[in-house]
């Protein structure tokens, strides 16, 4: 926890009962700053309903970021073995160290952000962050918490997610998924077929598929010990997985290959006739599952193409 010095605010003329009417946000004699992120979760059936679903055991060490003051501390410090908090605000701290030792962790998030890790293939808000946690984690959705049970109330629900890692992890290299992922879904309502005619999807895995052969050819080097660096991710800047999506329905024809580059011709006809061989080209990345985006990326790293 971080602690820090305190202010000792004058008190209010009219005394303490007028401060708390004045700030309908005390709690204790402590103001909420909604600036800060600072909502309370006041309702205690709600708390005892995350406390049951979460599936907390008795020996279990919790972790909770930014416990308040302490609501939902209390029922974790009894459901668990341990707590540790992570609180930013000093007057915070102070009341959890009044209350009790430790602290726990609490997985409230916006809504739109936990639905995010639990979609689909089909989903709206199925996206590149739902492909990765789900690659690593079993994410399930516990209960939405509606704004009023929090004081202030903030501007958007909530909700309560378990992600549970999986064992054992998968055999991938996940670099070299996010690579793959993280061109998918740069425009994830076009074809596959359409994203990899991109001049600048073509031309990293081009230059990477080189890097690599001239490895392989090489004494020293080896593809299986040796990991290239490629941006991959400046493919991706305009499109991150919590902001707008790029445009689906702009004109493509300036992104493509132009057709008298002979080279580059080739390796898109290379790249297009993969996606083709393990019938991808017409598939959309809104629409693929893990399954299918491990069949991709197998298919492509068996002839050479890598993304990391």
């Amino acid at each position: 926890m971080a602690g820090g010095k305190i202010k000792k605010e004058k008190p209010h003329r009219g005394g303490s009962g007028a401060a708390a009417s004045a700030n309908p946000h005390y709690q204790g004699g402590i103001p909420f700053h909604k600036s800060k992120g600072q909502h309370i979760l006041k309702n205690p059936l709600l708390i005892d309903t995350i406390i049951e679903k979460s599936g907390i055991n008795s020996t279990d060490i919790i972790l909770e970021i930014g416990p308040g003051t302490g609501n939902l501390t209390k029922k974790l410090l009894e459901a668990g073995k341990s707590v540790i908090a992570v609180e930013l605000d000093p007057r915070m701290v102070l009341e959890l160290q009044r209350r009790f030792q430790g602290t726990a962790f609490s997985n409230r998030l916006k809504r739109e952000f936990a639905m995010r890790l639990v979609a689909k293939p089909g989903d709206t808000l199925y996206c590149r962050l739902s492909v990765n946690t789900q690659l690593l984690s079993r994410v399930s959705h516990l209960l939405k918490v509606g704004r009023n049970n929090f004081r202030p109330p903030p501007k958007v629900d909530s909700s309560v997610v378990r992600i549970e890692p999986k064992k054992p992890q998968p055999s991938v290299s996940f670099k070299e998924w996010d690579g793959l992922v993280r061109i998918c879904f740069n425009r994830k309502n076009k074809t596959l077929g359409s994203i990899f005619r991109q001049k600048s999807v073509l031309s990293i895995l081009e230059k990477n598929y080189k890097t690599l052969q001239a490895l392989q050819l090489s004494q020293n080097g080896s593809l299986e010990d040796t990991e290239i660096a490629v941006d991959v991710s400046t493919l991706a800047d305009t499109a991150e997985d919590l902001s707008m999506e790029i445009d689906d329905e702009r004109d493509d024809e300036d992104m493509e290959v132009e057709v008298g580059d002979t080279r580059a011709s080739d390796f898109k006809d290379k790249i297009l006739g993969l996606l083709k061989q393990g019938g991808f080209e017409d598939k959309r990345s809104s629409k693929l599952s893990q399954e299918d985006f491990m069949h991709l990326l197998s298919v492509f790293n068996k002839a050479g193409i890598h993304f990391s």
